[in-house]
């Protein structure tokens, strides 16, 4: 029991120390003061606790202030020893501040743990050892959570290589020239417009599949300052499911004046031929029409080369110099039609990826035609799967708009249409990047280490691929890829 009196605090200092408190916890009847109490032994005292938001109950103790120089009105004895507060802290009100600055040596409250209670430990007798806080979530390495073996499978792949990183070159060695363009090409003021962009990209999905296209000027050219002579159209036809996609791609003749000229014209014609009959050509690649699309697109390619050789005629060049190889894909973009269908004239490549090994499905319609990368998919036992659409390779001789005649292209026409299956890649290309994916294994390997993933690159990793360099090879490259969903 305290004795009695009233319990007031007494003036001074407050805790920060620069002036008196101006309130006190609660005010009992007046009973005169005892006297001369013995102040406080410093032994004893206990820190002031927080002004309660509510007067505590009579019966429990209440610590007394801080030592200080005891006034006349002192505070009253110390609390029996029972009363020392424990380990665990004396509730305060949220709204209660802590007092600030680190407490002194001569406060026995310097003592009191003031750790939370999970690191008291979990029972009664149980000593926690000293040593680092435990660290912080946010300073923790990416993957710090997971599970170890989850982090070693993660480890295991990156270092068997399942998806390579991109390099520069593959083969033998480094090729000859420098990996970037060094010179741009001459310009006229007068023809702005005949410039022609050193690299190319787009892209787009559509229904089932996903495109990524590419056009980039080969190490030669940028070396010695020409233009690139390949050309990449890339268009969309139609609404909805009834559009039609078409990727064109063209090369003109090495060592020839105008050849990027006669590439860009090849693209446009062919692809004017293309929007004007897309709607009949969705409806014969629906119902695989191979007869009629075989012929139709024979005689739009007939008549966009013409077209090339009347040009050349206008201009006084040859003819067999200002023409151009083309290669076209067409895409529909209705989501359950997966037939796939190439056609062109001149050399290039056709490849498809299934299975993570590449296929070279070019139609072989002479000697020349290259030879596979890994397996040739163009056999007649492919039939079954879908590729029967392809094994009619004659050539029709359609009506010519012009008259006389132009002279028939002396590359023969190619055309294939096939059903493309879920994981399928379809790589499209000219000679600049067909060429060193059948003569350099590497080179497919790496290509179809980076491409055979559920989800198909974006547009600079695209990119990136498609201009790993091999030496011996420094031709412009144009490639249009399509991945199946």
């Amino acid at each position: 029991m305290w004795p009695p009196g009233p319990w007031a605090r007494p003036a001074g200092p407050t805790r920060s120390g620069t002036g008196p408190l101006t309130s006190t916890p609660w005010s009992p009847p007046a009973t005169p003061p005892p006297a001369d109490p013995a102040p406080p032994s410093p032994a004893d005292a206990v820190p002031p606790p927080p002004p309660p938001a509510v007067p505590p109950p009579p019966s429990a103790p209440v610590p007394p202030a801080p030592p200080h120089p005891a006034p006349t009105d002192a505070v009253p004895p110390p609390p029996p020893t029972d009363a020392v507060p424990s380990a665990r802290p004396p509730a305060t009100p949220p709204s209660a501040p802590s007092p600030p600055g680190t407490p002194s040596p001569d406060d026995p409250s310097a003592a009191v743990p003031s750790s939370p209670p999970e690191v008291l430990g979990a029972s009664a007798g149980t000593a926690v050892p000293s040593g680092p806080a435990a660290p912080d979530p946010s300073d923790a390495r990416p993957g710090a959570d997971l599970d170890p073996r989850t982090l070693q499978a993660q480890e295991v792949r990156l270092a068997t290589g399942s998806q390579p990183v991109h390099v520069d070159h593959v083969g033998s060695g480094p090729p000859t020239y420098d990996p970037e363009p060094t010179t741009l090409p001459p310009a006229d003021p007068d023809d702005l417009g005949d410039l022609v962009a050193d690299t190319v990209l787009d892209g787009a999905r559509y229904g089932a599949c996903t495109v990524r296209a590419v056009s980039l000027r080969g190490d030669s050219s940028r070396y010695r300052g020409e233009p690139r002579r390949d050309s990449l159209l890339t268009a969309r036809f139609g609404v909805g499911e009834q559009a039609l996609v078409l990727v064109a791609m063209a090369t003109g003749v090495r060592a020839t004046p105008g050849a990027h000229r006669a590439a860009a014209e090849a693209c446009r014609w062919i692809g004017q031929a293309v929007g004007r009959s897309h709607a009949r050509l969705v409806e014969d690649i629906r119902a695989a029409r191979r007869g009629d699309l075989k012929s139709g697109l024979h005689r739009l390619t007939d008549r966009s080369l013409g077209r090339l050789r009347a040009s050349a005629a206008e201009q006084g060049l040859d003819p067999e110099e200002y023409t151009a190889s083309l290669r076209c894909l067409l895409l529909p973009a209705d989501p359950r039609c997966r037939t796939r269908v190439f056609f062109g004239v001149g050399p290039g490549g056709l490849f498809r990826l299934r299975g993570g090994e590449w296929q070279d499905i070019e139609p072989r319609v002479a000697e020349s035609a290259g030879a596979p990368v890994v397996g040739f998919g163009s056999l007649p036992h492919e039939t079954p799967e879908g590729d029967r659409l392809t094994m009619d390779l004659g050539i029709t001789t359609p009506p010519s708009p012009y008259e006389p005649a132009p002279a028939p292209p002396r590359e023969p026409f190619r055309f294939r249409a096939s059903v493309a299956r879920e994981g399928d890649v379809l790589l499209l290309c000219t000679p600049g990047l067909a060429d060193p994916l059948r003569g350099e294994e590497q080179l497919a390997d790496h290509l179809a280490a980076r491409w055979r993933t559920d989800e198909p690159p974006g547009l600079a990793a695209y990119l990136a691929d498609t201009q790993v360099r091999v030496k011996g090879y420094a031709d412009d490259r144009t490639a249009a890829a399509v991945w199946e969903a």
